[in-house]
């Protein structure tokens, strides 16, 4: 099992902040081989569902996650959207917390634990290292297009 933590403060206001990380197609954009789909209907909220798509041809596995706690930031109280992976191939959860920082910008911060269920747990560690490069990206990424 993989535990990590990303932090990133942005010159964003929370409300940005928290459209731009959970924007779920454009995580899509940003993932290899990746495409990212809502499910079910607008407006996004608990019970939503999420699926990631990854691979190429016959070699794809879905990530379905479903949004188990939605609160968008709201008069200056940070926001938390926590998902849970129900996948066969990727399990675990994310929560991603928007929180006021320093200087009037918002603060990131995106909690997971994933585990991918084939793999024994000797190669957490690669696990771990793998996740917090590619999340980093996603984060990163996000955050920075409009």
């Amino acid at each position: 099992m993989s535990l990590f933590t990303l932090e990133r403060t942005v010159p964003l206001s929370l409300a940005e902040a928290w459209r731009r990380i959970t924007d779920w197609p454009r995580h899509g954009d940003l993932v290899p081989l990746t495409r990212m789909t809502v499910v079910t209907p607008p407006p996004t909220g608990v019970g939503s569902r999420i699926l990631a798509r990854t691979g190429v041809g016959p070699l794809q596995f879905d990530d379905p996650m479903d949004i188990t706690v939605w609160r968008p930031p709201l008069d200056g109280e940070p926001g938390l959207c926590r998902l849970e992976k129900r996948g066969r191939v990727v399990l675990g959860w994310a929560e991603i917390e928007v929180r006021p920082g320093p200087g009037g910008r918002a603060r990131v911060v995106w909690r997971e634990e994933l585990r991918v269920s084939f793999l024994p747990h000797a190669l957490d560690g690669v696990v771990t290292s793998a996740a917090q490069w590619m999340f980093g990206r996603v984060v990163n990424g996000v955050l920075r297009r409009e």
